[in-house]
């Protein structure tokens, strides 16, 4: 009982000794702190979020490229009742293999494409790369360049450095 007496006092002192106005200070810079954390966090969660949409839109140029290029890369272009597909090269297998397992079994192309950060200020400046190591072999068989095992944000770290490898697949 003692203690709360002496705490009270205490509390009936330090409210004496200060204004309300110094107190009204105290509490909107309390305020005013804890305002700006949730700020902080919420562009936090916003820097987060928008670098998932440039991965995701960067790996979907990349596939929509890859396509590109097999299309440009079948003797046909493509033709037949069918939908073709690019599928992700496994680096340790052929592509006439990974076709071969699923519903597109023809393989006509292997493709390795790389392309180049920003708008191209030269028409003499190279701006992507390009190969076809044809079906029937693993071609180069370097890990990084196999996209389902690179990194989420591998997507910016390969660029004009490893080349990304796509099997282009079709049905007979």
């Amino acid at each position: 009982m003692l203690k709360v007496a002496v705490k009270m006092a205490l509390l009936v002192t330090l409210a004496s000794s200060c204004s309300i106005e110094e107190e009204m200070t105290r509490i909107s810079v309390r305020e005013a702190m804890r305002s700006e954390l949730e700020a902080k966090k919420e562009v936090d969660v916003a820097r987060e979020e928008m670098l998932e949409m440039k991965k995701e839109l960067a790996w979907y140029s990349l596939h929509v490229a890859a396509a590109a290029a097999c299309r440009g890369s079948t003797a046909s272009g493509g033709t037949g009742p069918w939908s073709n597909s690019v599928l992700a090269k496994e680096n340790s297998r052929s592509c006439h293999d990974q076709c071969a397992s699923t519903d597109r079994p023809i393989c006509d192309a292997d493709v390795s494409i790389q392309g180049s950060f920003g708008k191209a200020t030269s028409y003499t400046e190279s701006i992507g790369r390009f190969y076809n190591y044809g079906c029937s072999t693993p071609g180069n068989m370097d890990v990084r360049f196999d996209e389902v095992k690179a990194a989420e944000d591998g997507i910016f770290k390969g660029v004009s450095i490893h080349y990304y490898r796509f099997c282009c697949c079709r049905r007979p």
